[in-house]
């Protein structure tokens, strides 16, 4: 069963996202903020990251970039509803940083399914 890590500051989104991966299968954990998930990241094995981009306490894109140093194989998805600006902006640095795959805010059940089994493989 992948074990996968949810770094998302929105109550909503980061609980519907584990409620989901739960009933594929998943065995998920949550992190608030990119802070907390790095703590998490490091005291446990995850087989994937799903993390949003704009958050508190540590961006995402800051997040992706300790993340792939600390363990360069790590699988990463990147989500993002934009900010200030579109999400069209962060997600393609994202990817250039390393994110295995971006999902724009908002998506929907069958595009996050999708993206989990396209990284996972």
């Amino acid at each position: 069963m992948p074990k996968i890590l949810i770094i998302e500051d929105d109550d909503t989104v980061r609980d519907l996202v584990r409620l989901l991966l739960e009933r594929m299968g998943h065995e998920a954990v949550v992190a608030a903020n990119g802070r907390e998930g790095l703590e998490k990241a490091g005291s446990a094995s995850f087989d994937l990251v799903i993390t949003d981009l704009i958050m508190p306490e540590k961006e995402g894109i800051e997040t992706i970039q300790e993340l792939r140093k600390a363990q360069p194989g790590l699988k990463i998805i990147a989500m993002s509803g934009g900010g200030r600006v579109g999400a069209h902006d962060y997600l393609p640095l994202a990817k250039l940083l390393g994110a295995s795959f971006t999902l724009a805010k908002p998506f929907n059940r069958e595009e996050l399914t999708a993206a989990i089994k396209e990284v996972l493989g």
